[in-house]
């Protein structure tokens, strides 16, 4: 089973068509259908119905394989290349919406006073598939954010070799409309919030998942979905009355027809993490040490997985 045969399958699948593969992929028609043929053999079973095209049952569950092979495939091809290749003058960031702020602006600012030529990109891209683009090498290093206990790393995908290390730590508060029956408080459990319905907004906050598991109770329904990552307009929603939304209470200072609430149990804190994979000396290395306040120093020493500040994952 090849790689190459792999990503044609896979292509085939998300396209549903032979013609449409090729295509995308370059090649004729005839070798895609030679690949496909060529992967059932060394399989000893089709993976494709050919009219219509889609997966087979075994080429359904050859398909969750697939995805994860093919990453790890990329990231072991930019792993080695980041430890053999020189620094690149291309310096391409991903992050979440909320990860980004002063203190990234004023880091990346210096970057680029002391490299004026650096062709630089910033990202704004989905958590969940932010650690497999610094994995593959789509962007060079990523800044993640989430709710998390204090000094423990947040809850990243096993994509590869790459480390870890806190950036930030800020206090999380629950979004609530200004005349909600808890907006009076100091400060509130989540599973005071339980019963109620959320606003989900996977773009920007934790959603009822995490919120299950952070609480290890029950609830957290959505009541409607947000898909935007516009703070403002998540917030407007919130104080209409649309839901309540667990954020970094920074981010709700001076909204209109919003209270923050402190969150007072479980005891988290919204935690940004730098991801990163090696780091020649250049532009990217510059960049992750000014965010972990080392800016003359060596690179962040990674630890295992648990540990309190870096990590490896």
């Amino acid at each position: 089973m090849e790689p190459q045969q792999l990503r044609t399958f896979v292509t085939v699948v998300r396209l549903g068509s032979f013609s449409e593969a090729a295509r995308a992929l370059g090649y004729t028609q005839s070798a895609v259908s030679q690949q496909v043929a060529a992967l059932e053999t060394d399989l000893g079973t089709a993976v494709l119905h050919r009219r219509p095209v889609g997966p087979t049952e075994a080429g359904a569950r050859l398909l969750e394989h697939a995805s994860a092979l093919l990453l790890r495939i990329d990231a072991a091809r930019a792993d080695i290349a980041r430890l053999a290749g020189a620094a690149s003058a291309r310096l391409t960031v991903g992050a979440t919406p909320l990860a980004l702020g002063a203190q990234v602006g004023h880091a990346l600012a210096e970057v680029r006073r002391v490299h004026p030529t650096v062709d630089l990109t910033v990202r704004v891209v989905a958590q969940d598939d932010l650690p497999a683009e610094v994995a593959a090498g789509a962007v060079d290093l990523a800044l993640v954010d989430g709710p998390a206990a204090p000094s423990d790393p947040l809850p990243l995908p096993d994509v590869g070799p790459l480390a870890t290390v806190a950036v930030a730590e800020q206090p999380l508060a629950v979004a609530l409309p200004a005349d909600h029956p808890l907006a009076g408080r100091s400060g509130l459990a989540l599973a005071d919030l339980s019963a109620a319905r959320w606003l989900d907004a996977p773009g920007l906050a934790p959603g009822g998942a995490r919120l299950r598991a952070v609480t290890a109770v029950d609830g957290y329904r959505p009541a409607a979905r947000y898909l935007g990552t516009d703070v403002r307009g998540l917030l407007a929603l919130v104080a209409a009355g649309h839901g309540p939304v667990l954020l970094p209470a920074a981010a709700l200072a001076g909204t209109p027809g919003v209270v923050g609430v402190p969150v007072r149990a479980p005891r988290l804190v919204h935690r940004t993490e730098l991801v990163h994979g090696a780091l020649p000396e250049g532009p990217a290395a510059l960049l992750a040490r000014l965010l972990t306040g080392d800016p003359g120093g060596d690179q962040p020493t990674m630890r295992a997985p648990g540990q309190h500040g870096p990590s490896t994952r």
